[in-house]
């Protein structure tokens, strides 16, 4: 084994952290105006902000072992974050704690006896009791979240592909978690895409959904430029990653 169990959240994260739902921007002259200027301004916002709160819960992954079904994050432009993400098919769930290169991971025993094989997952499970895992992004089973609670990484994910422009329609003025928003419609590989921009000024993206040939995606955003939590565990509270390798072989 090379240490999947405490990467794979993170590599499937990266890859439903895409700029899919925020692309719509670029959206052609055959669009609606408004929708089009509701849209950038809300990109704007996205790409410039120092810190956020997402979420995101891909109901398509639910039933799937060994894939995140949702997340809840918290990060900033400097490598900061503080979440938590639940694997799908009852896979348990992962919380994480990162502070400049500083990592700390606690999967909860389910989440390690689904992931590891065998008598290795209930031993993981016996070792930590409910501990973080802490190490730093130099450590090979751990750095793969660098890039996961760095904002900035993703920031630049954002760029629209201004070569395939669709077209992008305006809504009716309705509520997403109690805030006044305005639906763009569009689509993004064939898929229906919705996104959720706050009526009144400034227009920043509360939600975004993807759906349609397998596909239920559903990602939020809010506390534009609040600060990440600072608060770390403490070492009663943490093991070393290192004590780890010995029941996960993971290599260095």
């Amino acid at each position: 084994m090379s240490g999947r169990p405490l990467i794979c959240a993170a590599a499937s994260v990266t890859l439903f952290l895409s700029p899919a739902l925020v692309t719509a921007a670029a959206a052609d002259d055959t669009g609606d105006p408004g929708a089009r200027e509701l849209a950038r301004e809300a990109q704007d916002h996205l790409l410039h902000t120092q810190s956020l709160h997402m979420t995101w819960t891909d109901r398509a992954a639910a039933a799937k072992k060994g894939e995140p079904a949702s997340m809840d994050l918290s990060l900033d432009r400097d490598g900061n974050c503080v979440g938590t993400v639940r694997m799908g098919a009852h896979g348990g769930s992962i919380a994480i704690v990162k502070r400049g290169d500083e990592v700390w991971l606690k999967g909860d025993s389910t989440y390690w006896k689904a992931e590891l094989p065998g008598s290795e997952g209930a031993a993981a499970a016996e070792l930590l009791k409910d501990r973080y895992i802490h190490g730093t992004t130099h450590d090979n089973a751990l750095k793969e979240w660098e890039d996961v609670c760095d904002l900035d990484a993703f920031q630049k994910k954002l760029t629209p592909d201004l070569s395939h422009r669709k077209p992008l329609k305006r809504g009716d003025r309705t509520t997403v978690q109690g805030i006044p928003v305005i639906p763009l419609k569009g689509e993004e590989d064939g898929r229906p895409v919705t996104l959720y921009v706050t009526a009144d000024s400034p227009h920043v993206l509360v939600e975004g959904t993807r759906q349609g040939d397998g596909t239920d995606l559903t990602m939020t955003f809010s506390d534009y430029g609040e600060p990440v939590p600072s608060a770390t565990p403490s070492t009663k509270e943490s093991v070393d990653v290192s004590r780890l390798s010995p029941l996960t072989k993971v290599k260095g």
